[in-house]
């Protein structure tokens, strides 16, 4: 295929993803999706329940995958994903749900990778967090035990320049500060301090990290 086929392949596409987007967004009042962002989320699975609010900013980008992103949104929920952000998908679908009434807030210039986030009260992910694939990350216990051991909620703060490696988990009442590096299948229990390098099942320190601020993808 010569380079102009290509070019109009690819304008073709495009145009139809925006066509597809917009009927998206004449669907679902709860979903904002700044012009900026990929036209690729035309292929991704948005389920927003009445009172659901699904704010994509500028310049977030995704691959053009059938479900590759599956965000779900319920009753009075909010998920707001800040610019520059990369839900990369071809590892592994990128996996958010907000039970009804919690926030999920994540900030500029993430990589989500093949990842799940889930919250029932608060999930607030600073900027420039990297999430590998396989890890998740939660907010609750999600289930009730026993009668006499409820599920319990609290809420996870993952701090600025931090990176959570791939098939890592990250519970309830965890905050990790900001420039934390979590080791691969890591369990974080408990919370961190900033500039911590932790590894292992709980996860314990085992080192510092310096200033990551300019570290590239």
């Amino acid at each position: 295929m010569t380079s102009l086929a290509l070019r109009w392949r690819l304008k073709t596409i495009q145009a139809y993803d925006r066509f597809r987007l917009r009927r998206r967004l004449a669907e679902n009042p709860g979903l904002s999706l700044d012009p900026e962002s990929s036209t690729n989320f035309a292929s991704s699975h948005f389920a927003i329940a009445p009172g659901g609010h699904l704010s994509i900013g500028p310049r977030v980008y995704t691959e053009r995958l059938a479900r590759g992103v599956h965000i779900s949104v319920a009753e009075g929920a909010s998920v707001e994903i800040d610019a520059d952000t990369w839900l990369r998908s071809d590892l592994g679908p990128v996996i958010i749900f907000a039970f009804p009434g919690a926030r999920i807030t994540i900030g500029r210039e993430g990589f989500l990778n093949g990842c799940h986030l889930s919250a029932k009260s608060t999930l607030s992910i600073g900027n420039r967090v990297w999430i590998g694939p396989g890890s998740r990350v939660f907010d609750a216990d999600q289930h009730d035990l026993a009668v006499d051991r409820k599920e319990q909620i609290q809420p996870v703060t993952i701090g600025d320049h931090c990176w959570i490696a791939s098939d890592c988990t990250v519970l309830r009442g965890v905050e990790i500060g900001e420039q934390c590096v979590v080791g691969t299948r890591s369990l974080v229990n408990k919370s961190l301090p900033p500039h911590t390098l932790a590894v292992g099942s709980p996860a314990k320190p085992a080192g510092t990290i310096s200033d990551r601020s300019n570290v590239d993808i």
